[in-house]
């Protein structure tokens, strides 16, 4: 495998900027939306790395280990409320573009449970979360296992 920079270790002053777009992307959301948005799209675009961070995020904001497991199966699951479910419609619909276009039922449910600048801030955390999935998966930054060892 070919060796990539790790932004995060080698140039911090890089990937700042979106770190920083993605804490002022969330200020004022509730915590646990906020990890759901971040858990659902890692989920879809496959990133380890963020997977196991904004889990551990969760867990420590009192997340239930049912509502993390069930995650993936959200829309067959009672354990979410109506605004959690339009804001994880959302998250799937922006987090796979390419394939939905945005639809108008997803942004309507979306915004029956929410303000504008709720949804404007909901909106540029999936954008966030969804740029550090690419940049980690791209540069292959990897998810450190129990015990310290790197995720292979």
């Amino acid at each position: 495998m070919t060796s990539r920079p790790n932004p995060f270790a080698t140039r911090f002053d890089l990937i700042q900027p979106l770190i920083d777009f993605g804490k002022s992307s969330q200020e004022g959301l509730d915590p646990a939306i906020q990890e759901l948005v971040k858990i659902r799209a890692s989920q879809i675009n496959g990133c380890g790395k963020c997977l196991q961070m904004h889990v551990s995020d969760a867990r420590r904001n009192g997340e239930t280990e049912e509502r993390i497991y069930m995650l993936d199966a959200w829309r067959e699951s009672s354990l979410y409320s109506d605004s959690e479910r339009a804001v994880l419609a959302w998250t799937e619909a922006l987090t796979r573009v390419e394939q939905t276009g945005a639809p108008d039922e997803a942004y309507e449910a979306l915004k029956s449970h929410f303000s504008e600048e709720e949804q404007i801030k909901i909106t540029l955390l999936i954008a966030a979360i969804n740029a550090f999935n690419r940049v980690n998966i791209g540069l292959r930054v990897r998810s450190v296992v129990p015990g310290g060892r790197k995720a292979a």
